[in-house]
């Protein structure tokens, strides 16, 4: 059977990489699609979603969440993903509708309509959808099979602020009550995705394959390596949220440790910085499985392979 899962996220074109390789794999039931304020702002990220399903030729419905952080003001990252968030090919508004009820809502009724314990949740981006569904239903939270999240960091320390990555950043009270909440949680932070790095020859392969997911995931990388590079002096750009799929397809190609993980939510300098005790010193116990490592080669053969099966 399909693992049952429910993507929550910003597109960003790593989201949008992330949420094709998940509509491309028949190990995975994409029940639903839920966007959030971050990358840019939610009326972008909604209709950013609908235009990556309706790329896909897949039919999963999407939402809309939060359009704004917990208890601040929003924090968007145009410098990286464009005034669009999806800047790099041109995408025509989707056909596909956005559903009326309110992606906390869906959260909600799908983890009370599904068996316990089977359904896991894929955030992507600022973790506010989570928390406030789990505010508002306290009862989902032992429901929920686990989470697997893109965010943080430790040992690449931060890139939106020297200490903080960014979907942490933007709502670290959030992220602090999904890590308290005693979901079994998967976390995959810079550490691992600053490893997958993309390269030329990776992105002309995608460039010719036949249709149109290939050449659009080309062209999101195109425009949006231009600025890690700039950054980091790589030679590509890290897909950051196309780790999380790959785990769920493939948790071999990754290496981590189970530890403990707290979220600085009040630091003058480092609000949003994930504690992540890799060296286990502190004597708190252990709430996520945190990854360090990644087979690159691997993990970019299993995004082609994919993606090569969409229309």
């Amino acid at each position: 059977m399909p693992q049952k899962i429910i993507i929550d996220t910003d597109p960003g074109q790593d989201d949008a990489v992330a949420i094709l390789l998940a509509l491309a794999s028949p190990e995975l039931e994409v029940l639903g699609i839920v966007a959030v304020a971050g990358n840019v702002p939610l009326a972008l990220t909604q209709v950013n979603a609908r235009k990556v399903v309706e790329l896909s030729g897949c039919d999963v419905p999407v939402f809309a969440g939060c359009d704004r952080p917990l208890s601040r003001d929003l924090v968007t990252a145009e410098h990286v993903h464009g005034k669009t968030g999806l800047d790099g090919i041109a995408l025509p508004e989707p056909s596909l509708p956005l559903q009326p009820l309110h992606g906390v809502d869906f959260i909600i009724d799908t983890l009370r309509a599904e068996a316990a314990g089977t359904v896991t949740l894929v955030p992507i981006g600022p973790l506010t959808n989570i928390a406030e569904a789990f505010r508002r239903a306290p009862d989902i939270i032992g429901r929920v099979q686990q989470i697997v999240l893109m965010g943080g960091a430790y040992f690449e320390v931060g890139n939106i602020t020297p200490a903080a990555e960014f979907n942490i950043y933007v709502d670290p009270e959030a992220a602090a009550e999904v890590f308290a909440a005693g979901v079994p949680l998967v976390v995959m932070p810079l550490d691992v995705t600053h490893k997958a790095l993309t390269d030329r020859a990776w992105v002309e392969a995608m460039r010719a394959l036949p249709g149109r997911c290939g050449p659009a995931v080309a062209g999101w990388t195109d425009f949006f390596e231009r600025f890690d590079t700039a950054k980091y002096g790589s030679l590509g750009a890290p897909l950051h949220d196309p780790c999380t799929i790959a785990w769920l397809l493939q948790p071999d190609l990754f290496q981590g440790r189970d530890i403990n993980v707290e979220i600085e939510t009040e630091g003058r300098w480092t609000t949003g910085m994930t504690v992540a005790d890799w060296w286990r010193v502190s004597g708190r116990a252990p709430n996520a499985l945190f990854l360090k490592d990644v087979d690159r080669d691997a993990l970019f053969a299993l995004l082609l392979d994919r993606i090569a099966r969409l229309p």
